[in-house]
């Protein structure tokens, strides 16, 4: 069973105030062409990860006043560029294999390369009025180098900053460069600004919260009405209660744990949509051999990287969110809920700015597979329970997470950054 503290209502979704946000939606495209600076934007990333998925619709709304610098290639520089944005690729092998969680002798022998991807930051710097930094690794380098590019610095953060994802010497570093080199703080939620308001001391005032948003237009396009034609067509069971996790392999979020739920369901089959990004594909090699020493392989479905989210999400029955440690957001969570389905999800950081258990969403502890059996068994059971937690989970979606609300908010960012 859920713990008590489940049961009660979660405080609501922050829509977070920046003086001088547009007053409507329309307005953030006229910002982007009349009060926007020009904008260089950074990701270390070439892979689409949560940090990619949010840059890329303000990237494209900006296209036409920002470049992107990716430090390292991959499939998301295509995605870019097809929105029209003018991308550039710098990066050193060794400087992307420094992992976050410490300092080793590898950081050693990657100084040059850290050395020459500071300096590539800072020359590209130098043709814009913002850089803005996106994720973690990124906001380092293009910190580092602000006096060679003396550029104003927007840190977008996207990552709790505590000891459980970071090292020491990684958050000593980020503590300063907040403090010192960064000139706009923004969160992707109110966990993620916390955490870095608990590392820095830095007041509530400098550390705003925008969170992520969603165009539920490209959900509603998704005609679903003939579920088992729709399913035909993504290669799934047709008729079959089917689970959706959506997210890269990592054991952090969580995917065993929705594997051995399965051993508690026989009837369910589990679909996990997604790839091991980062280096954990040994993490996605246990995931099948863990399916079939339990012997739920023929009801688990690796459907690997997908474009076509929408169609993918509303081809489920419910959508699981299994993470075991704090989410910093959890944008599969509000993309669930804008497909119109039944969300399960961890109770942890910023997830708990979306769900409210029993009340749009069904919330479990992390890594509980009994929570999760339960939670499943009981929205297949209440088929009206489940409708009255996705219609809440639509409105809520409509109510705070707007991709429109989103851009207006981060567009504010970037002009007042400037000033």
């Amino acid at each position: 069973m859920n713990s008590p503290e489940l049961t009660q209502a979660f405080p609501s979704v922050e829509t977070t105030a920046l003086q001088g946000f547009p007053a409507d939606a329309s307005d953030a495209a006229a910002i982007t062409t009349s009060r926007t600076p020009t904008v260089l934007f950074v990701d270390q990333s070439g892979q689409p990860g949560g940090a990619e998925l949010c840059l890329l619709p303000l990237a494209g709304l900006c296209a036409a006043r920002s470049e992107v610098l990716l430090l390292a290639e991959g499939p998301f520089r295509a995605r870019l560029e097809a929105l029209g944005v003018r991308v550039r690729v710098s990066s050193n092998t060794r400087v992307a294999a420094i992992s976050k969680q410490a300092l080793r002798l590898g950081w050693l022998r990657a100084i040059p390369g850290i050395l020459g991807q500071i300096r590539a930051i800072a020359a590209q710097a130098r043709q814009f009025d913002v850089l803005y930094l996106n994720t973690q690794k990124a906001f380092v380098l293009g910190a580092l180098g602000k006096p060679l590019h003396r550029r104003p610095v927007i840190w977008h953060v996207h990552d709790v900053m505590t000891g459980e994802h970071f090292g020491r010497m990684q958050l000593r570093i980020v503590r300063w460069l907040a403090k010192y080199a960064a000139d706009r703080l923004v969160a992707n939620s109110r966990a993620s600004a916390d955490a870095l308001i608990a590392l820095t001391g830095l007041p509530a005032q400098a550390v705003p919260v925008v969170h992520n948003g969603v165009d539920a237009s490209t959900f509603a396009a998704v005609d679903a009405t003939d579920l088992v034609a729709l399913r035909r067509r993504l290669g799934l069971p047709e008729t079959a209660c089917l689970a959706g996790l959506f997210g890269r392999l990592a054991p952090w979020k969580g995917q065993h744990i929705a594997i051995e739920a399965m051993t508690h369901l026989p009837d369910v089959h589990l679909v996990l949509v997604g790839a091991a990004l980062f280096g954990e594909d040994a993490y996605a090699l246990q995931l099948r051999d863990q399916a079939k020493q339990l012997g739920v392989a023929d009801r688990v479905h690796f459907a690997g990287l997908r474009d076509d989210m929408p169609a993918w999400m509303k081809a489920m029955n419910l959508i699981l969110h299994t993470s075991t440690e704090a989410e910093p957001f959890g944008r599969v969570v509000i993309e669930g809920m804008a497909a119109g389905r039944p969300i399960v999800a961890a109770a942890a950081g910023g997830v708990l700015e979306i769900v409210r258990h029993r009340e749009n969403g069904w919330l479990v502890k992390p890594g509980d597979v009994a929570g999760y059996v339960e939670a499943i068994e009981t929205l297949r059971a209440e088929p009206e329970l489940a409708q009255r937690l996705t219609d809440q989970a639509s409105e809520d979606v409509r109510e705070h997470f707007t991709l429109d609300r989103y851009l207006q908010q981060l567009t504010q960012v970037i002009a007042v950054a400037k000033s």
